[in-house]
């Protein structure tokens, strides 16, 4: 269950255009990934989310189909604004990423061939990797409170890495295996730590 806390005190957006431009100005933000501008935006600047409810959040959005970050903005939107807030979110968050990318594609249709175009976009590969991992480093002061413990989720992390990285195995067999056991492991945390609560 996330811990989301819909107080009046709590910054969050104010109206549906709010929403709107909010999801626009972060696509818009995203070359290569939009994690790291999503977390930073959200949960440093905006306040909307803390960094344990951006990891429950965005381990959601990861597992649904479809892209986290619709995903996710589907959610932020519907919590705040019901259904308007999640079509308004979605609509931010795809509108001007797509009549960029229609502009884009035809002019890069004219210059791809161009070693210098090239060598370009491998360099824009590296630096999204690098937001990509800096972002996680970021990511991981959320798990402190988290009810594994840090050896467990260190871990199914790294299991999870290998996997991927190295044997090459297709995600929904990793989701569907080391993501079910690590749901098997929180549940055993959550009821011994429901134990000791009800006995102390």
């Amino acid at each position: 269950m996330s811990s989301f806390d819909p107080t009046p005190s709590r910054p969050q957006p104010t109206s549906l255009s709010d929403l709107f431009w909010s999801f626009t100005f972060l696509a818009l933000q995203g070359f290569g990934g939009v994690l790291s501008i999503v977390q930073r935006e959200l949960v440093e600047n905006k306040q909307w989310l803390t960094p344990e409810e951006f990891l429950e959040d965005w381990a959601v959005a990861q597992i649904l189909p479809g892209p986290n970050v619709v995903n996710l903005s589907l959610m932020i939107g519907d919590r705040y604004f019901g259904l308007r807030g999640a079509l308004v979110s979605v609509s931010g968050i795809l509108l001007f990423p797509l009549l960029l990318v229609l502009a884009l594609a035809a002019i890069f249709a004219g210059i791809s061939d161009v070693p210098g175009v090239q060598g370009a976009l491998r360099g824009m590969g590296a630096v999204a990797a690098g937001l990509i991992a800096a972002t996680g480093l970021k990511l991981t002061q959320g798990l402190k409170a988290n009810v594994m413990s840090a050896i467990a989720f260190s871990a199914i992390a790294a299991t999870t890495f290998i996997a991927i990285a190295f044997l090459r195995i297709p995600l929904f067999w990793v989701l569907l295996s080391i993501g079910t056991l690590a749901c098997a492991w929180a549940y055993r945390q959550l009821g011994q730590l429901t134990a000791h609560k009800v006995t102390s």
